[in-house]
């Protein structure tokens, strides 16, 4: 660029500033008081924990997880927590656990003071019981623990005991469970299966039995890992607990044996959609995705002390075992396997599609899915009757994981106008954090500035992390083909900031990355810029305080076979194994988006007939969901590949 109007600013690094001391112990650290704290500094707190969200995978690659905190003082912090290992996280059993945080950065959002992990951060946290021996439950293998720490534990125990907050425990055995109740649950695995690629069922029991029939979910032995529950299902003692979405890879990685708790676990009456309203409803257990109540799951180590209770009560039932010589088929109710057999004349015909998952299921029709009961995962031949959207653009979405919202793509029109919003009444951007030098571009009467960081300065322009101001929609798509990460601003009265946020917040060559309105901060009061290796569309979201949406396809099939129709989700995942494609590079490219419209175009040849039609090999999974307190049925295709087609 040439020019005197446009202007580049750098960021340079200031460290940041220390808290004021307020409580110290014998030890070298120094402990602040919640109604202390002070926005941007590094400060080391003790507090008792009043609400808090198991660790859960991020959208990067960190594990997350958040949870309240007061003291004496009354205030309380919100407290958010990233590290790359579940392990790594503070082991919180329940609300009222104390626990202390070492280097911990200050910040204020909503004029809300929260504390966000920086490096060399670390937390212990003790168990919150008045009298119980004071065992420090640490993230790292060394950390400094003397008798300054067992005192402060020791007061905010007894200061905790007297407030009310702390009194109330939704931990309860399967024994008092209740339809329709959210509550935390405390045993041991017996065995888990993988359902499909959204859904785990995990087999726990507590040593108690449940007072209300339970439903009966199997699965084929050979995808079970752990012990025969044949025996203890039978006195409904197990506890069948169907964990979803963004739980799947915690529950994964838990081994049979293991001691777990379930927050938020939702017990809901369930029966099949064929069942008369005067037939017994059946208790299932869900752990639906998201995180909202603190929802979520966790390993508790088999030495802890909040398990003494649940060992004695297992050990109550240590004569009982399974009968090796009964088989699981004959006693548990078997939705994988109805006993009608498929047309043959299908048999014959050659399938488009090919089935990737594990289950070793017979074949069923759809009529006979229509009549089963969920949760289940079956398989299928059918052809696609018609599918929706039939514009194949509109297939593709935009979705934030943290509040679950979905909305379209925007198109170039849009955008474009936004763009244009934004170069309106042009301002410099002026940033107490920036140092600036300039160049200019004077055309057709607008002015575009661009922005670097100071740490950047002299690196590649791969590896720059650009802002741009004033510029059109046509003339930042120009500039990202040689600029990696480009990210448009505005000046709000001399601030910088973002446009809104219908439009894309990053530009990566051709890919465009957006962000989610409700969910972002948007802020660039204080951006840190510094210790990243690698920018991408993770990396910049973060330092932005933007929560990136995600790009999802979504389709709806109408399946057909020779007895029955049904309508089915093709989504997520599922969605890009189907196609062979990624959603984010069908946002992008145009080969992807052939591929797409090829396989349709095969599926559903306009103007034919349904006989002309091929037929489709598919793993079906079905599932209940409540609307308006009414089960309603739904069908997903997964685990589901198209073979090549010309």
């Amino acid at each position: 660029m040439d020019g005197d109007d446009a202007s580049v600013f750098v960021c340079p690094f200031a460290a940041p500033s220390r808290a004021p001391p307020a409580v110290r112990s014998e030890a070298k650290y120094t402990y602040t008081p919640l109604n202390a704290l002070k926005p941007m500094t590094v400060v080391n707190v003790y507090g008792v924990v009043t609400f808090f969200k198991p660790p859960f995978p991020s959208k990067g690659s960190d594990y997350s997880s958040m949870m309240k905190i007061t003291d004496q003082s009354d205030v309380k912090v919100c407290c958010n927590i990233f590290a790359k290992n579940l392990e790594d996280h503070p082991v919180i059993f329940k609300v009222g656990d104390i626990i202390r945080l070492h280097r911990f950065k200050t910040d204020l959002y909503k004029d809300s003071m929260m504390l966000i992990t920086c490096r060399g951060w670390s937390a212990v946290t003790f168990d919150g019981i008045i009298d119980s021996s004071v065992v420090p439950r640490s993230t790292s293998k060394s950390f400094h623990f003397v008798e300054s720490d067992k005192r402060k534990v020791q007061e905010l125990r007894q200061w905790a005991a007297d407030q009310s907050v702390f009194s109330s425990d939704p931990t309860v055995p399967l024994s008092s469970v209740q339809p329709c109740m959210y509550f935390n649950l405390t045993g041991q695995l017996l065995a888990k299966a993988v359902m499909d690629s959204s859904c785990i069922l995990l087999k726990v029991w507590d040593g108690t039995k449940c007072q209300h029939p339970l439903l009966k979910v199997a699965v084929p032995t050979d995808s079970v890992e752990g012990e025969s529950t044949v025996a203890k299902d039978r006195m409904n003692l197990t506890a069948n607990v169907l964990v979803y979405d963004n739980h799947i890879e915690v529950a994964r990685s838990l081994k049979p044996g293991m001691f777990l708790r379930i927050f938020n676990l939702h017990a809901l009456s369930q029966r099949a959609p064929d069942e008369q309203s005067d037939q017994t409803e059946q208790l299932a257990f869900h752990l639906h995705g998201g995180t909202m109540y603190g929802r979520g799951l966790r390993n508790i180590p088999q030495d802890s002390q909040e398990l003494q209770p649940l060992k004695r009560q297992l050990e109550n039932h240590a004569d009982l075992e399974d009968d090796d010589e009964v088989n699981d088929d004959t006693l548990l109710e078997m939705w994988y396997t109805p006993p009608e057999s498929v047309d043959g004349e299908a048999d014959v015909e050659t399938s488009l599609t090919v089935r990737t998952c594990k289950h070793t299921l017979q074949r069923v029709t759809l009529a006979q899915v229509k009549r089963s009961t969920p949760p289940l995962v079956c398989h299928i031949r059918a052809q696609v009757k018609t599918y929706h959207p039939q514009q194949l653009y509109q297939c593709l979405k935009l979705f934030c994981s943290k509040c679950k919202t979905m909305r379209e793509v925007p198109d170039d029109t849009t955008i474009a106008e936004l763009f244009c919003e934004s170069a309106r009444g042009y301002q410099p951007c002026h940033e107490p954090w920036a140092a600036t030098s300039s160049a200019s571009l004077s055309k057709q009467g607008r002015n575009i500035s661009m922005y670097i960081s100071s740490d950047m300065v002299g690196d590649e322009t791969q590896s720059q992390l650009i802002f741009v101001q004033g510029m059109t929609l046509n003339e930042v798509c120009m500039v990202s083909l040689d600029h990696k990460n480009l990210v448009p601003v505005r000046s709000d009265n001399g601030r910088m900031n973002l446009i809104d946020l219908t439009a894309p917040f990053l530009f990566c060559k051709d890919k465009r990355y957006y962000g989610c309105k409700e969910c972002s901060l948007n802020t660039f009061e204080n951006p840190v810029f510094t210790g990243v290796e690698t920018w991408d569309e993770h990396t910049v979201a973060e330092a932005l305080g933007v929560q990136l949406m995600e790009y999802r396809l979504l389709m709806e099939f109408k399946l057909e076979d020779h007895t029955d129709t049904l309508e089915a989700l093709l989504w997520e995942r599922n969605a890009e194994r189907f196609f062979c494609v990624s959603a984010v590079g069908a946002s992008a490219k145009q080969d992807v988006q052939d591929r797409i419209l090829t396989i349709m175009d095969t599926l559903q040849p306009q103007g034919s007939d349904i006989e002309e039609r091929p037929w489709l090999d598919l793993c079906l999974s079905v599932y209940a969901v409540q609307d308006n307190g009414r089960n309603q049925v739904c069908y997903h295709i997964t685990d589901t590949e198209v073979k090549e087609v010309n």
